[in-house]
């Protein structure tokens, strides 16, 4: 679990963003500052998606079971999840 800190921290911050965003419409602030702090939001949890793929599949390879022992559809699926 102790490698799923750096995750872990990038989905509290997307957090503290997604919290601000609230907090700019909750002010009626302007569309674009909204928008743009939305997109930041969305970019951390995307990043934070693929790491978390990205750690599985060095689990795998470096556990010896190798490539082969990958479900390439299963994989493919949760690429295009965050997609």
């Amino acid at each position: 679990m102790e490698h799923m800190g750096p995750v872990i921290n990038r989905i509290k911050r997307a957090q503290g963003q997604l919290a601000g965003v609230l907090r700019l419409l909750e002010e009626g602030r302007d569309c674009e500052d909204v928008v743009i702090q939305l997109a930041a939001v969305s970019r951390a949890l995307d990043k934070a998606g693929f790491a978390i793929v990205s750690s599985g599949l060095q689990q795998c390879l470096a556990s010896g079971a190798g490539l082969e022992s990958v479900d390439a559809k299963r994989l493919e699926k949760l690429f295009l999840t965050l997609a």
